[in-house]
């Protein structure tokens, strides 16, 4: 097997140390130790100088220099403090390997026959990584990464075929294996040519695969080939415009420009964005960012209505209310666009029987044209999650934007067959009744009425205790329609703080809610409209009706900690005369409509 392809590797000195001075501020020019698991591990020159090494605990290290600073090692602030350093190598050579924070290496043929040769290359990059990060640094020269990695602490370019010999005078140290060390001087081994010249059976047998290995470096046979990185490609796309803007029609014409060649360069390396910033520089300097997550792929037509969107909220500052944020102090001068989430296209291709077919492709573009003309609000889809109402879990998306949950928690579970809404479990509770109806209701007294099925238990522990059983209701009302429940009397039916029912409930009468002054006509979706259309069950005008079947009383005691955002409510499941199913709950002695079974 021939040498190893000649690597050069280029190495910080005290890399951690660096990194806290540049991400944190901690001065690399005083007496610094970097720390990890109580001992020092990396170390600044005047720490050194004051006889601080690696290895030492702390309180030694404190010990022998009385004013030392001591950092907590964090591998994140190092990769993050060396990622310019990096990008300043490639920008002289490509195919660049990350070894560790503090040391990249790559192949010494490429830039040693552009630059000049090997020393010329060496102290090209040296001094770009110099001017660029202000960042001291050494270079070596060897065939692999094992010996140009020593040969770099030493600034020193190892001739071709010089590396053995180089290795050779290297102590057992320099493998970086503290135990295999101590054991092979003990052993009379002191340096890299002694551990070389043992024979490879007797190696192995007696160290193991990692001593074979370390036999293997010690030689000069380092023959892993360097795992270089691809340069991240730059997608962002920037407009700089002539004068500055300060109206919506000329921002969406510059956007949907932006926006176009943002998609041509994406296409143009088989990505799709998911995720996108958009930045705006007015012309006073003020800085402008956003991001707009999507579920799906972003077409040109998305990005550029996303971008007209986010500008139109810029430059106009509409707020419910009459309240307007602070506008732009000027026009804005620049545009950015930048696919914070990519993903390879091919990842999301049409599927074979519609799942994401032609189907699903036309509804999505229609719907974003509506949400193009009426804004992104226009058009709204449901998301579960969890909760233990119907209203908290719930919770209105617009079309595209990413599908979270209000609130954490998976969604309801898929309920077996039943004959009416009840709970699973009985409460403890009594007042739970069914009426002459003939309807299988729930008993709140802990008894099952005849003709209800069980449903089988579900978690032992749930994400929301107190939730509402399945099957969820069919109309969650946006506002809930006041209400007032009675007993076969006429007398109000009242819960007790130890949630006894004072009577069974009767009648159900629901209060008449006032149309808007301004607009006699409620709007489609809006709160009156849905709450008109919940006194109109099943074709009958419900002022007041009988109450045939009841369920509950199921507590909910939520937020007590907080007396601002208290809840104490109980909740009723009714069924009327006609057939309807309703979700009650009675909070402050009120008595509201929640939601509609259907």
């Amino acid at each position: 097997m021939g040498e190893p392809v000649r690597t050069l590797l280029l190495w910080c000195p005290d890399w951690p140390v660096l990194a806290a001075e540049i991400v944190d501020g901690v001065p690399a020019t005083g007496p610094v130790a970097v720390l990890h698991a109580n001992r020092v591990i990396a170390c600044s020159e005047q720490a050194r100088a004051e006889g601080v090494r690696r290895g030492l605990r702390r309180r030694e290290a404190q010990g022998r220099c009385s004013g030392l600073t001591v950092v907590d090692h964090d591998p994140g602030r190092d990769a993050r403090a060396f990622e310019p350093v990096v990008a300043a190598v490639e920008e002289v050579a490509v195919g660049v390997e990350v070894i560790r924070p503090g040391a990249c290496a790559l192949a010494a043929r490429g830039p040693s026959r552009y630059l000049g040769g090997e020393e010329a290359a060496a102290e090209r990059i040296v001094e770009h990584v110099a001017l660029s990060c202000a960042v001291e640094s050494q270079i070596g020269v060897a065939a692999g990464i094992f010996a140009a990695g020593l040969a770099a602490r030493e600034g020193r370019i190892v001739p071709p075929g010089g590396t053995s010999e180089f290795l050779a005078g290297q102590p057992v140290e320099a493998l970086g294996r503290p135990a295999l060390a101590d054991l092979l001087r003990r052993l009379g081994v002191r340096t890299l040519g002694d551990f070389a010249a043992l024979p490879a059976g007797d190696v192995l047998a007696r160290f193991g695969f990692d001593g074979a290995l370390a036999q293997r470096l010690a030689a000069g046979r380092d023959d892993r080939p360097l795992a270089v990185r691809r340069p991240p490609v730059d997608l962002t796309v920037t407009a700089d415009l002539d004068e500055p803007i300060d109206r919506i029609d000329v921002a969406a014409f510059a956007a949907r420009t932006l926006a176009e060649q943002l998609h041509e360069r994406l296409a143009g390396h088989g990505l799709a964005c998911t995720r996108l910033g958009i930045e705006a520089v007015t012309a006073h300097g003020q800085e402008l960012h956003r991001v707009w997550r999507h579920d799906g792929l972003l077409t040109a037509a998305a990005i550029a209505d996303r971008v007209r969107w986010q500008l139109d909220g810029w430059l106009s500052g509409a707020r419910r209310g009459g309240d307007r944020p602070a506008r732009p102090t000027a026009g804005i001068i620049r545009l950015r666009l930048l696919p914070d989430g990519v993903l390879a296209q091919a990842g999301l291709q049409p599927g074979l029987w519609g799942e994401t077919g032609a189907e699903r492709e036309r509804a999505h573009r229609a719907l974003s044209r509506v949400q193009g003309l009426l804004g992104p609000e226009a058009v709204v889809t449901a998301v579960l999650g969890g909760g233990r109402s119907p209203a908290d879990q719930t919770r209105l998306v617009p079309w595209g934007d990413e599908r979270r949950p209000a609130r954490p928690g998976p969604p309801p579970p898929v309920p077996a067959e039943r004959s009416w809404p009840g709970p699973d479990v009985e409460p403890a509770a009594s007042g739970g009744s069914a009426g002459s109806g003939g309807g299988p209701v729930a008993s709140g007294g802990g008894a099952a009425r005849p003709g209800r099925r069980r449903v089988s238990p579900g978690p032992a522990v749930p994400s929301w205790p107190g939730r509402l059983p399945p099957p969820s209701p069919a109309v969650v009302l946006p506002v809930p329609l006041a209400a007032s429940v009675l007993d076969a009397t006429g007398a109000p039916v009242v819960v007790s703080a130890r949630l006894a029912v004072s009577a069974p409930p009767a009648r159900l009468s629901i209060g008449s809610v006032p149309s808007p002054p301004t607009d006699p006509t409620p709007a489609p979706g809006s709160a009156t409209s849905t709450a008109a259309s919940a006194t109109a069950l099943r074709g009958g005008t419900v002022a007041s009706a009988e109450i045939v079947g009841w369920a509950g009383p199921w507590p909910v005691d939520e937020r007590w900690w907080a007396p601002a955002e208290a809840r104490r409510r109980a909740r009723f499941q009714v069924r009327l005369a006609d057939g309807s199913a309703l979700l009650l709950a009675i909070e402050s002695g009120q008595w509201l409509v929640e939601a509609i079974y259907d």
